[in-house]
């Protein structure tokens, strides 16, 4: 993009007005020169940005759209307009937006990885997860051991509803970085968490800890999915075994939010009880009182918060 030394006044004045928060005047001038020299593209970036600047975002996406529309059709593509718009239709979650700018890209470079990958996230995002699983198989081709393909491959299966091959995909990346197995294997389980598929999810979790049981998340993860099925007593044994040896309070403040959120009361407020014994900070003691409140124990929530008061002082 080179630039007309008989605009580079123009451009400075124009700097000058945006710094100065005059985007009104900015915008006019640059306007005014855009329609008189439509090939001067310095001046219709500055006009993108100026019209974003300025509040007009529909007019600084045309502006946009139309450094793009010339990008395309030049030898190299240096994707700078591109790249913006990808940047601001996330930003904006205009998604079927994104996923029409990611397909120009790709027609101009249709083996480009880089570009590939973007479009398939951006189909994702707008809800095509099909069109996502095409993109990211012909990525898994192109790089046959790259373990994020095979990822992004195992996550756009699980959107298009085709787990066990979302599962197989995920498993196929471990086994091209097998040190790192157990953190394929939280994956799928998360994506089955995300879905409250709570059976899947404690099958992987289980996989987790086999492989790597120094690690308290995946415990903590176990005792979450434990407890949703309502297996309390055998979340609270996950959690101990997290907890063990750890003088802080943190897991048995999260397993009594844990237990809050399915409304198990009296068994949260133990949770928290543990929480405060090994450390009396406030937010533990306001959990504390939120349980204590919820079972109707008034009197004791409200000792609880001048307990949490007092904590609050001392820290």
């Amino acid at each position: 993009m080179t630039t007309d030394p008989s605009t580079q006044p123009l451009i400075e004045e124009a700097d000058r007005l945006l710094g100065q928060g005059k985007y009104g005047e900015a915008v006019a001038l640059l306007e005014d020169f855009h329609g008189r020299h439509p090939d001067q593209e310095p001046v219709l970036l500055r006009l993108a940005w100026a019209s974003w600047d300025s509040g007009n975002k529909e007019k600084s996406l045309t502006y946009w759209e139309e450094l793009l529309e010339r990008e395309l059709k030049r030898r190299v593509f240096t994707g700078f307009a591109y790249d913006e718009l990808v940047r601001i239709y996330k930003k904006e979650a205009l998604f079927e937006k994104l996923v029409a700018v990611c397909e120009k890209a790709v027609a101009v470079q249709p083996d480009d990885v880089g570009l590939l990958a973007e479009l398939g996230n951006a189909q994702l995002q707008a809800g095509r997860a099909s069109e996502a699983c095409r993109i990211f198989e012909k990525l898994t081709r192109i790089e046959d051991d790259n373990p994020d393909y095979q990822c992004r491959l195992g996550e756009a299966l699980f959107a298009a509803g085709r787990a066990p091959d979302g599962e197989a995909a995920f498993l196929r990346a471990g086994r091209m970085d097998p040190e790192q197995m157990d953190r394929y294997y939280f994956r799928i389980a998360d994506l089955y968490i995300r879905d409250k598929r709570h059976d899947e999810a404690i099958r992987f979790l289980k996989r987790c800890i086999d492989f790597n049981p120094s690690q308290p998340l995946y415990f903590c993860s176990l005792g979450d999915e434990l407890a949703a099925l309502g297996r309390v007593d055998e979340a609270e044994a996950v959690y101990e075994t997290a907890g063990a040896g750890s003088p802080s309070g943190a897991f048995y403040n999260r397993l009594g939010n844990t237990l809050m959120k399915e409304k198990i009361f009296d068994r949260a407020a133990r949770a928290f009880q543990k929480a405060v014994a090994r450390e009396a900070l406030r937010p533990f003691y306001i959990n504390l009182a939120r349980a204590y409140h919820e079972m109707g124990q008034l009197e004791q929530a409200a000792e609880t918060l001048r307990l949490a008061d007092a904590a609050d002082k001392t820290t």
